[in-house]
């Protein structure tokens, strides 16, 4: 790991980050989205309206916790690296767990405990509205996360199986989430997510599937 990685400008941007986040789901909570403005949010966490924006592109990322700066192409490109040589059209036998690995990874840089998750639920019951920004968020990221998979396996990006792994993947972190979150028993996200994948694994890998040709 590099200097730059650790070094003291790095751990202030992630301190400030974090105070930001923190302080926008707080007022969200108490006052909603419209009771507090920017300049109010950026004097209380002590930078500059600039600075704010330097951080996250709108109120309602800051409190979704969606930092401009939380930057996760090095593993993107690391996981199109390591497909192994496999025959054109097929996908590597490695991509379920890669990608499963690529989210785990992502999951960790969110750097998300069950205090940051609770001011994040109070800011989301007191404003609905977050809930459809997020589900926004999520329909952009999993586009872009198919076209990453399509890229890493040479196919388009309409391939029925491309879609298919990376919204079941995306479902199982969505259960994993809150059982890694659970302020009582806690489980660890990567535990959760492989654990679920081999289920889903077990289960396919018993069934006998119709031939989509001999059912039109």
């Amino acid at each position: 790991m590099n200097q730059s990685a650790t070094g003291p400008r790095e751990r202030r941007r992630t301190e400030t980050t974090r105070t930001l986040i923190s302080l926008a789901r707080r007022a969200t909570a108490s006052t909603g989205l419209t009771g507090f403005t920017i300049e109010e949010l950026c004097e209380q966490a002590g930078v500059s309206r600039r600075t704010f924006f330097n951080y996250f592109a709108s109120k309602e990322d800051a409190v979704l916790g969606f930092a401009l700066n939380l930057d996760t192409s090095d593993i993107e490109e690391m996981f199109v690296r390591m497909r192994p040589l496999t025959p054109p059209g097929e996908l590597s036998s490695n991509l379920l767990t890669d990608f499963a690995a690529l989210t785990e990874a992502r999951w960790a840089a969110l750097e998300i405990d069950h205090a940051a998750a609770a001011e994040l639920m109070a800011a989301a019951e007191r404003e609905p509205r977050l809930i459809a920004h997020m589900i926004e968020r999520h329909r952009t990221d999993e586009r872009n996360d198919i076209t990453l998979v399509a890229r890493r396996e040479g196919v388009t990006d309409d391939d029925p199986r491309i879609v298919a792994m990376v919204q079941l993947v995306g479902h199982l972190a969505r259960v994993a989430v809150p059982a890694s979150l659970d302020p009582d028993h806690p489980q660890d996200f990567r535990d959760v997510l492989e654990r679920h994948l081999a289920a889903v694994h077990a289960l396919f890998t018993t069934q006998t599937m119709n031939d989509p040709e001999s059912t039109r």
